[in-house]
């Protein structure tokens, strides 16, 4: 074995003793973190009551908004995505990338895109 190949491997099994060491809240944040980086492609939708009124693809990410001089989470998440303004889970022309907030009282669901 190469000492390429040793060296790869055993950084390989120390960087995994190392994340099994963690708590779970650790991990979650560091897979967010990478998510960040790298980003999803989640789809927001937004329901009054059961029927879908808005939805947003292409969304890269949702966070939650924190106060400027207390630093304290509020009430509403936001983010960018495509307005699927037909419904149909794809970027048709003319629907375009826009700002969005919901509210932490809000019906909403967010997922990975299956497509």
């Amino acid at each position: 074995m190469s000492r390429q190949t040793l060296f790869s491997l055993s950084l390989l099994f120390l960087l995994t003793v190392l994340l099994s060491a963690c708590t779970q809240e650790q991990q979650n944040k560091f897979s967010r973190g990478i998510q960040n980086w790298t980003g999803t492609n989640g789809v927001m939708e937004v329901y009054a009551g059961d029927k879908l009124v808005r939805r947003f693809i292409k969304v890269d990410k949702v966070s939650t908004a924190l106060g400027t001089d207390d630093k304290q989470p509020r009430a509403y998440r936001y983010g960018y995505g495509v307005l699927d303004e037909n419904l149909n889970m794809a970027a048709d022309p003319g629907e375009k990338k826009v700002y969005f907030e919901v509210s932490d009282y809000s019906n909403t669901v967010f997922f990975e895109s299956p497509r």
